[in-house]
């Protein structure tokens, strides 16, 4: 088959009125050849159908593909195989590469528009993690998008929990400055228990927090991204396409700054290609419905035991509180910057949030106060008698100071131990004790108790008078005894 300049040249030739011999004579081509051309010049390629090892199957293909069009190459192999296909599964994936497509049903989706302030559309998309030192923390991105403006809230967290969830809704619904009618939203289970077909069973806390501001949830059917598609490509693509390449950033506060400012600076005030106009302008702030006052509490909220390091544990870390709440239980409520802690509605203590591990996180007054606490029971009577019992006894309240065990507690307790089993046995237990670095009250009753026996079977006396169960006397020191009896005799002799 020869080229299409050579057919136009061929057809300039007869124009100018040389002979078909003339023409095959300058271009080098048979007679044959150029008669061809000049009666057609656009002939049609002769194909030449071979016979396929494919042939005898394709009609079973077909029935594959329509019971599942997405079928792999593989499993189709596997089929034909069965039926008597010894062909390669090469020439059967270059088959269904040219078919498949006419056997994938196209779904037709309708565009509607939201009047203003109407809906809202919201969706978490995950974003990898943040190093915290050895630690990582993963981090997703809320997105809420008011549908009619396309104007866009996001919020970077660490968590998708129930109350991350209706914090970051508080948030957007302040920084739109009113809330909307319809929030749709997918099948989170956060949001929704369950969706079976029609039937849709909300998460409990969520339509709670939903309530006071009247809007109405609507859940997508599952598996269907399209119907939350403002949302889905126009915010959550649009970050992670447009703000997040390129960046680098030193913690959570340093990414939400970043991102505020490109939601602010580009993603609102972009030119956007469905409205044709800026989502900040076509914003209709009047349309959304206005916030209730006051605005509820959505901070994370746990309960937890002050122990006696004088602090508490939540998230992974340890953040302490004032030393009279040892042993009470408080109340933590915390946001992406905060960790407060209430007892009983008081307000005990604020502090930064730390999203490292295994970090103890220590206001100085709350040192301050536990040395003072320290200092107030050296100088008690309870003290005074423990150390009576010798330098063992001294020397092991000073280390048991040293470690987070709550002083006054300890001492109590070894007093009480004194009652029951006698000085001798205690301060044998806290020589063993001392000797394996073993300090704390706990340690001295399980020595006492595995080795020795109790010197009385009963506790003594309770009196109606508090303060005269509390009197405590010395140990009587044996050594004057001896002294004076000593001193007797050679009184005596001397006569």
């Amino acid at each position: 088959m020869i080229d299409r300049h050579t057919v136009f040249e061929i057809h300039r030739m007869a124009n100018e009125g040389l002979s078909e011999r003339k023409i095959s004579k300058r271009l080098h081509l048979d007679r044959k050849t150029v008669k061809k051309y000049l009666n057609e010049p656009n002939p049609e390629k002769q194909i030449i159908k071979r016979a396929s090892k494919l042939d005898p199957f394709k009609e079973h293909i077909s029935i594959l593909l329509e019971k599942d069009c997405k079928a792999s190459s593989s499993v189709i192999f596997q089929h034909l195989q069965k039926k008597g296909f010894d062909g390669k599964i090469t020439i059967l994936r270059d088959y269904l590469n040219k078919v498949r497509p006419n056997h994938i049903k196209k779904q037709v989706f309708t565009r509607f528009e939201s009047p203003p302030g109407h809906q809202c559309q919201i969706d978490w998309g995950h974003f990898g993690s943040i190093s915290y030192g050895v630690h990582n923390r993963k981090l997703y991105c809320f997105a809420v998008i008011e549908c009619h403006s396309r104007l866009l809230y996001l919020e970077f967290s660490h968590s998708q929990k129930q109350a991350m969830l209706h914090s970051c809704l508080l948030n957007a619904f302040s920084f739109f400055n009113g809330v909307c009618e319809e929030l749709v939203h997918d099948n989170m289970l956060t949001a929704v228990i369950e969706h079976v077909g029609p039937l849709v069973r909300f998460n409990g806390a969520f339509l709670e927090f939903l309530r006071p501001f009247k809007i109405t949830p609507r859940a997508c059917n599952v598996r269907k991204p399209h119907e939350k598609g403002k949302v889905e490509k126009g915010a959550i693509h649009y970050i992670r396409h447009n703000f997040w390449p390129l960046r680098s950033f030193k913690d959570l506060n340093d990414l939400q700054g970043q991102a505020n400012e490109w939601r602010d600076q580009v993603a609102n005030k972009r030119i956007h290609s469905t409205t044709g106009e800026r989502p900040v302008d076509r914003f209709k702030e009047e349309s959304m419905h206005p916030l209730i006052k006051p605005l509820p509490d959505c901070r994370e909220t746990e309960s937890a035991k002050v122990h006696s390091d004088f602090s508490i544990r939540f998230d992974g870390n340890r953040y302490t509180v004032t030393p009279w709440a040892i042993g009470k239980q408080v109340v933590i409520k915390a946001d992406l910057n905060t960790v407060t802690i209430y007892y009983k509605d008081r307000y005990i203590a604020t502090h930064s949030r730390c999203w490292k591990r295994r970090e103890r996180i220590e206001l100085p007054e709350h040192k301050r106060a536990a040395l003072e606490s320290q200092k107030r029971y050296w100088k008690s009577e309870e003290t005074g008698l423990f150390i009576s019992m010798g330098e063992a006894a001294k020397t092991y309240l000073e280390r048991l100071a040293a470690t987070s065990e709550p002083l006054g507690k300890a001492i109590k307790k070894l007093l009480e131990l004194r009652d029951e089993y006698g000085s001798y046995s205690l301060v044998e237990a806290i020589k063993k004790a001392t000797l394996h670095n073993a300090y704390g009250a706990h340690y001295i009753e399980n020595i006492l108790y595995q080795e020795m026996t109790p010197t009385r079977e009963h506790l003594p006396v309770r009196l109606k008078k508090e303060n005269l169960n509390r009197i405590r006397l010395e140990e009587p020191s044996l050594a004057e005894f001896d002294t004076f009896v000593l001193e007797k005799n050679k009184h005596e002799r001397n006569r």
